[in-house]
């Protein structure tokens, strides 16, 4: 993931999210989006397919998230894009290197997943179904909320007759 200016048009093949904030790119990029989208995305061979009806528009994030929490996150998304501007001659697969990743980059994740669990009120987890664990209890948490398409008959006492 990254920004693009205003002149790119992506194919059918790309999602772009205009108006896209540091924070927003932050949460996307995080560990706890990923594992998300390792156990909700379809797959094309061993791709992933990203999807917005799937993936995206029934992605978790974090609600009560103070101000500050909200900076956080964007100051290390921040540096998420200067680890990866120092290495200008790099691909993104380049970067991303299980073996080679670069130092400074990693550093720059670990920071911001430290980030977004906070502003999921969380820290710690074990394992990636730790988090997807936790991410559809808040998925069942906020949908439960909305209402049902038809409202529900009233179920009719019996009439008592004399």
């Amino acid at each position: 993931m990254g920004f693009v200016s205003k002149e790119v048009i992506g194919n059918d093949q790309v999602l772009m999210v205009p108006n896209v904030t540091r924070f927003h790119f932050g949460v996307l990029l995080s560990t706890m989006h990923n594992a998300w989208v390792r156990y909700t995305c379809g797959r094309l061979k061993s791709d992933f397919r990203y999807s917005k009806d799937i993936v995206y528009n029934n992605f978790p994030w974090p609600v009560s998230l103070t101000d500050a929490q909200r900076a956080k996150i964007e100051a290390a998304a921040q540096s998420v894009l200067d680890a990866r501007a120092a290495f200008p001659n790099s691909s993104l697969a380049d970067l991303y290197d299980p073996l080679t990743m670069p130092p400074a980059l990693l550093k720059a994740h670990q920071v911001l997943d430290a980030a977004v669990d906070t502003a999921y009120g969380k820290k710690g987890f074990k394992s990636d179904a730790e988090r997807v664990a936790f991410l559809f209890e808040l998925y069942q948490k906020y949908t439960s909320l909305l209402p049902t398409d038809r409202p529900k008959k009233r179920s009719r006492s019996p009439r008592v007759r004399d």
